[in-house]
């Protein structure tokens, strides 16, 4: 059984386990404090889902926010990386302490969960994290998640909780993912402008859709806009999990908005493997490889890639790194492992695999990626 209206999210039938992300914007008042009572009634709505049988993973911002109040930091602690850093290593026990104390009063168990780009895009680190939601979610605990902005770099960092949390979502193997933030859904054009109408479902993020989000966080306190969270959308709907964007605002705001029918929910277009999900939630690449339309026509057709359909190579990687795969028009069309390092694929591109064992020294692999270890978007 699948997600397929905004109420199977509180099904423990359809949904099994749950991933909810929560903004700074809901999370922190505007003097810098965490805003508990809200808070409490979230959690009043975790206790119900855990009480329906449905495990809950909580992806919680929050941690810069807090850390500059208490330093005194004005700006909200991003005017710089050192500042953000030095901000979130303070504000990671708060919001950590927070909600250990508010889930202990409903008799949950809270456990830490502080993460990097990189832990989720490394295979070995991202299958240690998939252990360990299974053994904690096995014994009842509800895990908060949260990027390690105390360590993550401009390199290794998500740089919104809207895509960390589809990436969570993964790791965990959850059904949905709740998004709550300071809009009520996304809308066909800008909120604020005369005749905007809410989308109450979409099936698969399309250019048309993203054209309709704007790039800024409303609050001026998160770094999630609503591109960052159609960005959501789409790594979860490659695994096969739905998502849905509601008003975090009220009290209790994901029983409110199933009285009220807000939100937009998000179904998925396919049910990708946990590998083929890995792979195509990738976000980070060490080179990437263009190739000619009929192999674009022949990846969508099922496939392997092979060097002849190759017109370029960029980067430096090695045999084994998952690369984005470009159209002539720039279009990314794929994710896949690669079989060859950068020199080498640059050296029989566009050859024949006739050709390929003269230029390489040695018998050629069957195909650049192969199409077990591709993922078309």
């Amino acid at each position: 059984m699948a997600i397929e209206t905004l109420p199977d999210f509180l099904s423990a039938e359809k949904c099994g386990r749950l991933v909810i992300k929560i903004g700074s914007a809901l999370l922190i008042d505007d003097g810098g404090d965490v805003r508990c009572e809200w808070l409490r009634s979230v959690i009043t709505e975790v206790k119900a889902a855990r009480d329906r049988g449905q495990d809950v993973v909580i992806v919680s911002s929050g941690s810069i926010a807090l850390g500059a109040a208490r330093l005194g930091v004005s700006g909200g602690g991003r005017r710089t990386l050192s500042e953000a850093q030095a901000c979130a290593a303070v504000g990671q026990i708060a919001l950590a302490g927070a909600w250990a104390e508010l889930l202990w009063e409903q008799g949950l168990v809270a456990a830490q969960m502080l993460l990097t780009l990189d832990d989720l895009e490394e295979r070995s680190r991202y299958l240690n994290i998939s252990a360990t939601f299974s053994r904690l979610l096995g014994e009842g605990v509800v895990p908060v998640v949260n990027e390690n902005d105390t360590i993550a770099t401009d390199e290794i960092r998500f740089g919104d909780n809207d895509r960390l949390a589809a990436r969570t979502a993964q790791a965990c193997t959850a059904d949905g993912v709740i998004l709550l933030t300071d809009v009520d859904g996304l809308y066909d054009r800008h909120p604020a402008q005369p005749g905007a109408q809410r989308l109450p479902e979409v099936r698969g993020v399309t250019e048309e859709i993203h054209r309709m989000a704007g790039g800024e966080s409303g609050s001026g306190v998160g770094t999630g806009g609503m591109t960052a969270k159609l960005l959501a959308a789409e790594l979860a709907e490659r695994a096969g999990i739905a998502l849905s964007i509601m008003d975090g605002t009220p009290m209790n705001p994901i029983g409110r908005t199933m009285e009220t029918g807000g939100g937009t929910l998000f179904l998925p277009k396919r049910d990708d493997s946990g590998r083929r999900a890995w792979i195509g939630g990738r976000l980070r690449f060490a080179g990437a490889l263009t190739v000619d339309e009929g192999c674009v026509r022949a990846l969508e057709a099922g496939k392997s890639l092979l060097a002849a359909g190759i017109t370029g190579v960029t980067g430096r990687f090695e045999r084994g790194d998952v690369l984005p795969i470009h159209a002539p028009d720039g279009r990314m069309v794929a994710k896949g492992i690669v079989e060859y390092g950068h020199e080498e694929a640059a050296a029989i591109l566009g050859k024949s695999i006739e050709d390929q064992q003269a230029i390489l020294g040695h018998a050629p692999r069957s195909c650049v990626v192969h199409r077990d270890h591709l993922v078309l978007l």
